[in-house]
């Protein structure tokens, strides 16, 4: 075939990415660019600015391509993944009818009310598909039952009438669903001259970003589970069938067709809670960071690592971003003395999303009645040895870091080297691209303190603040 090349696209909530790797999932161009800032008209409505996801997507392909010392000849293709649980509403020609709902926007989960304007509802894959090649394609593994009338057995969209009728799309304003792995179409003339990829290159179907990052991952058998650091955090596990009846996690469609991945309950805004500090700690505080060689987060964790488990007495609930149906709900730090710092408020949200989330898992686990015996932590927050220390302490085995940890552009490289025929399988193209970079051991004593935290204080302390919070909620509204 005379493929040495295959692009990775991770378009997300805050940054779109494009890696390019050779055939052994080495990466040899790494480009990134942040997205605009999301506009929030109203409570509840979050949407992406204008056409900013393609816009993006042209921008950081060009300068992926622009970097590429190899032949362009030789790139098997283009693995597509957006962010998922978007909703976009597109005109006959493609173009949008309205800007892109984000994952954060209640009408995005609405009921569709048919417009004349609009001739095509789907979610950011269907449409950047549309963008690059002109075919009205998009992933099934992309296509959210909570939004779509997908049948989640069939990977198509459901052949019961009363189902269409639950969500009121006419099924002529769908796309046609494929399965991960295969080509949708290919890069058009247009579409090259726009992003820099050679016409006729092959897009392949992925699947939702949380997906395509446990395959990115290796997350591919049962024993093992992830922890998706990004934008939303959330932990998965793999998974053999569609359990549709669960109290304690949700069944999502695996990037491996006809397979699934089970997942607990997340965090939302989740490492932007750490942009939030940041951002407070203001431009005087990085300035003094760089001046001694260190990005913000490993300047604040130098001191934060010597701070004992518990931050002394100082508790995050990382909420900063109240689902649309509890606007009440908000973040809370509790227990500031004189001896905090900013590395113990640093601390104290690593903590909070670590144990919040431990909690989710550990409500899965329970119901699935399993207990992996490692997790792999994927997404930028992967990069803190402290927070991937914090986790191995919480939950008690090791946490893996992979040496990509961008695993989304991974996975989509994936897809493209099972569509060409690189590799025969996803299994055996995951064992060949994923490579495991470190392992952190639990501390024991460390997990005690932690187990000693969640059991007597943290577990209950969400329930028992609600009542001062909805309080304050109706006195200050959502000023």
């Amino acid at each position: 075939m005379g493929y040495k090349y295959i692009i990775g696209v991770d378009n997300g909530s805050q940054s779109t990415k494009v890696m390019i790797f050779n055939l052994d999932g080495e990466p040899v161009v790494s480009v990134s660019e942040p997205l605009s800032p999301m506009i929030y008209r109203k409570s509840g409505y979050v949407e992406h600015p204008d056409d900013d996801l393609w816009d993006s997507i042209k921008s950081v392909l060009k300068k992926a391509m622009s970097e590429f010392r190899g032949d362009a000849s030789e790139i098997a293709g283009l693995g597509l993944c957006t962010i998922r649980c978007c909703r976009v509403f597109m005109k006959k020609d493609g173009t949008l009818a309205d800007p892109v709902m984000s994952w954060m926007d209640i009408r995005a989960y609405e009921k569709y009310e048919d417009r004349g304007d609009v001739a095509y509802t789907c979610p950011t894959t269907g449409y950047i598909t549309h963008r690059l090649t002109g075919e009205l394609k998009d992933t099934a593994a992309n296509a959210f039952q909570w939004q779509f009338p997908v049948d989640m057995d069939t990977w198509q969209w459901s052949a019961d009438k009363e189902v269409f009728s639950e969500y009121n799309i006419p099924a002529e304003k769908l796309l046609t669903l494929q399965m991960p792995g295969t080509i949708l179409g290919y890069v058009t003339d247009k579409a090259a001259g726009e992003t820099g990829v050679p016409a006729g290159t092959a897009v392949v179907a992925t699947a939702s970003d949380k997906a395509v990052e446990a395959l990115g991952s290796g997350l591919t058998e049962s024993g093992t589970a992830l922890i998706s650091l990004g934008t939303y955090i959330a932990s998965m596990v793999h998974a053999a069938e569609n359990r549709p009846a669960t109290a304690s996690y949700y069944t999502n469609f695996s990037c491996i067709p006809n397979e699934y991945l089970y997942e607990s309950g997340g965090i939302r805004r989740g490492m932007s809670h750490v942009t939030w500090l940041k951002e407070l700690l203001g431009s005087e505080y990085a300035a003094a960071a760089e001046r001694e060689g260190y990005s913000v987060e490993d300047y604040l964790a130098k001191d934060a690592a010597n701070i004992s488990p518990g931050s002394d007495g100082l508790i995050t609930i990382p909420d900063w971003l109240a689902p649309a149906d509890q606007l009440y709900r908000k973040g809370v730090m509790i227990g500031f003395r004189e001896l905090h710092t900013k590395a113990h408020m640093f601390r104290s949200i690593l903590e909070g999303i670590a144990m919040t989330l431990k909690n989710h898992y550990d409500a899965m686990l329970a119901e699935l009645e399993i207990r992996p015996e490692k997790i792999i932590v994927s997404g930028g927050g992967s990069n803190s040895d402290l927070f991937m220390q914090i986790i191995a302490d919480m939950y008690g085995v090791p946490a893996v870091r992979n040496k990509i940890n961008g695993a989304v552009a991974l996975g989509s490289a994936i897809c493209v080297a099972v569509a060409t025929g690189i590799c025969g399988s996803f299994r055996e193209a995951a064992s060949r691209m994923v490579r495991k970079r470190d392992e952190f051991s639990p501390d024991p004593g460390n997990h005690r303190i932690y187990d000693k935290i969640n059991e007597g204080v943290y577990k209950d302390l969400a329930a028992l603040m609600a009542p001062a919070l909805k309080k304050a909620y109706d006195a200050c509204g959502d000023a």
